[in-house]
């Protein structure tokens, strides 16, 4: 008899990385039966992440093992970049994640999947004599940069940021100098060196999993195809499995979808809304964060606006003995913005269920931080989007969005060089909900919207993707 596969999958602390690995979880189990266990690696600072794994075992559909936070403080600096945190991290979780999945209560895995954080523990997949994956949770432009770094190392002298000419990668579009991750921005950091790590590691797995599907990014999936291109740096399949994002249904905790929130949207005209969220990272100046408020008014278009407080204050004397705080948005929002624009916009402090949000009927636009989950959830529901890059990747993935597959609009003024004036958020919004571009924009997400549901279907591309996956089970 012939026991039913199990993967184990490793991830990564942090909204970003859990929710896709969630949705590649559930994904295996309800159509390519296969059972899955859960690695994730605590964090002390995400109740939503808390929340994100509770909902995840009810019902439950897969088993989780919470592997303790490794106490990292004595190894680097408090103020190391993030990418050098989770890189500690993920290298002194290795031990406690090999006893866990030796445990000989824990069923043996056939399969070991791994995020992009976790690829020093694909050797523990060798251990086992098993395949083993890297899913990265991103785009394939993205992958062909990490993967390809390890050769811009040996090949560019100095910064990358500030060469004059673009990076070039077999295969693929040019990147820009300003455009490289996070952790290209300066060489001697440390958050480069374990990039450039990750990005050799990452072609010694038996396969790498990607979280698009075939007819986005057709040309660059090719190129990891043919030998004298990205080929000749990875020689495994790269199987585009996606889009695997959240349901409407499954993305907030019970309770949510009801309230003044979506009993104000669901009186609104649709595709009427536009929708300003910046991420659970994404946080604005003081100044940043008047224009803003100021171009959505100017708009005169409806908005919901998820707000957190500004990284700078305010210095006038008057904010000071008004007694106002950090969670009362009149504190950091336009004098009578509130009042003014109450018929025609929601302020939300800190957190609102974006993916109910998109696939209401009255939402019309997306003004996001472009990261990779939110894009998805955004193309998914057909919603066209304004990008605001602000870490990580997302330089990248918002020209992806709005120079290649045009279903964005950006700024004339790239939000990390300055400050992005009234008159260009109004312009953005106005473009995206009134004009004749945006209708066109809105034409280009809802044929990506109907590609990336067929290749989801059974017998279509990602789905005999993630199907040849399964497959090397034992």
């Amino acid at each position: 008899m012939i026991s039913q596969p199990h993967a184990a999958i490793l991830c990564s602390p942090g909204m970003g990385h859990l929710i896709p690995v969630i949705e590649l979880a559930k994904r295996l189990v309800n159509h390519h039966n296969v059972t899955v266990t859960i690695f994730a690696v605590q964090s002390n600072t995400s109740r939503a992440e808390s929340e994100l794994l509770k909902a995840a075992t009810s019902p439950k559909f897969c088993d989780i093992i919470e592997l303790p936070l490794p106490d990292i403080s004595g190894l680097l600096d408090p103020d190391a970049a993030i990418v050098t945190k989770l890189s500690v991290m993920m290298r002194e979780i290795r031990p406690a994640f090999r006893s866990a999945i030796l445990a000989e209560d824990s069923p043996r895995p056939s399969i070991l999947i791994v995020d992009l954080f976790g690829t020093e523990s694909l050797p523990i997949g060798d251990e086992l004599g098993v395949p083993k994956y890297v899913y990265v949770a991103c785009n394939a432009w993205f992958l062909a940069l990490t993967v390809y770094v390890p050769i811009l190392d040996k090949e560019v002298e100095g910064e990358y940021v500030d060469q004059t000419e673009p990076l070039k990668i077999r295969g693929c579009s040019l990147v820009q100098p300003e455009e490289v991750c996070d952790p290209m921005l300066n060489r001697a950091d440390q958050q480069y060196l374990e990039y450039v790590r990750i990005g050799g590691e990452i072609p010694r797995s038996d396969g790498i999993l990607l979280n698009i599907w075939k007819d986005l990014q057709p040309k660059t999936l090719d190129a990891f195809k043919d030998e004298s291109l990205l080929g000749r740096v990875v020689k495994v399949p790269v199987y585009p499995i996606g889009p695997l994002t959240r349901s409407a249904q499954s993305a907030s905790p019970t309770g949510l979808r009801d309230g003044d929130l979506f009993n104000w949207l669901d009186k609104q005209p649709s595709e009427s809304v536009i929708f300003v969220s910046l991420g659970s990272g994404g946080t604005l100046t003081y100044e940043q964060m008047t224009e803003m408020a100021w171009g959505l008014e100017l708009s005169q278009q409806r908005f919901i606006w998820v707000v957190r407080p500004p990284t700078s204050k305010r210095t006038d004397a008057a904010f000071f003995t008004s007694g106002k705080g950090d969670d009362d948005p009149s504190s950091y929002l336009p004098e009578g913005f509130l009042t003014r624009t109450r018929d025609i916009g929601l302020v939300v402090p800190i957190w609102a269920p974006q993916v109910d949000i998109l696939s209401h009927p009255s939402i019309g636009g997306f003004f996001s931080h472009c990261g990779w989950n939110s894009t998805l959830e955004s193309i998914i529901n057909g919603v066209p989007m304004i990008v605001w890059p602000l870490y990580a990747e997302q330089r990248m993935n918002a020209t992806l969005l709005s120079d290649e597959l045009g279903v964005a609009v950006r700024s004339k003024v790239p939000p990390w060089k300055g400050v992005v004036e009234r008159e260009e958020i109004k312009r953005m919004v106005r473009k995206i909900m009134v004009e004749e571009d945006g209708i066109a924009i809105r034409g280009k997400v809802n044929e990506l919207k109907l590609s990336a549901v067929k290749a989801l279907s059974q017998g279509d591309s990602s789905y005999n993707a993630l199907s040849q996956v399964a497959s090397t089970t034992k």
